[in-house]
């Protein structure tokens, strides 16, 4: 924005000045450090911008006054939970590539359980202030972030009979580890809010 409005003022500047020379108006450009990007059609160099795309979110659709009620419920705990979630999904890229550097089962052992306590550390206090409707979206979020389902997770790392553990746990909960995210069905009013959010829009 800051570059356009740059651009802008230069090409305001030529036109209310034209005996401006050209030497002048390089002096201006290099002294404000423009780079101007252009295009050469038919022997004329023309200034080509090109300007970052714009999504169109259209609002959303509310059925009746209990679903509005729900999608501004659904805001507050959104923006609550999606750091948490990205947070989980960068921090097991960095895992599972610094597991592929390793060779054995001690080494990958001793590893985890490292980042086992670094990870409860770290996130054991906050995520234990969750409600109950936020701990089960953020099992749908870790789902959209990581393409993996939190009961794979925890089988892929900790093995079958804790995710089994956890799952049981889970349900005493109301909550469901194999939750999976779909945007395009139940979860529609969840993806809507995301974009807004991602796009500084709410």
């Amino acid at each position: 924005m800051r570059h356009i409005r740059t651009i802008s003022l230069v090409m305001f500047c030529c036109l209310i000045t034209p005996s401006f020379n050209v030497v002048k108006s390089q002096e201006l450009a290099d002294s404000i450090n423009v780079v101007l990007e252009h295009r050469i059609v038919e022997s004329d160099t023309i200034p080509h911008i090109n300007l970052q795309e714009v999504p169109v979110i259209p609002p959303y659709k509310f059925k009746n006054k209990r679903q509005k009620k729900r999608y501004g419920k659904l805001v507050r705990n959104i923006k609550k939970v999606l750091p948490y979630a990205r947070s989980a999904g960068d921090k097991i890229n960095e895992i599972n590539h610094h597991l592929a550097s390793l060779h054995s089962e001690k080494e990958k052992k001793k590893y985890l359980n490292q980042k086992e306590k670094e990870l409860f550390d770290e996130f054991e206090k906050p995520l234990r202030k969750l409600t109950f409707s936020q701990g089960r979206l953020l099992i749908k979020l870790i789902n959209r972030e990581t393409g993996d389902t939190t009961y794979e997770l925890i089988k892929q790392y900790k093995g079958g009979v804790s995710a089994f553990f956890w799952q049981g746990i889970a349900r005493l909960f109301g909550s469901n580890l194999k939750s999976e995210y779909d945007e395009n069905g139940d979860d529609r009013m969840i993806e809507h809010i995301i974009m807004l959010i991602d796009n500084d829009i709410i």
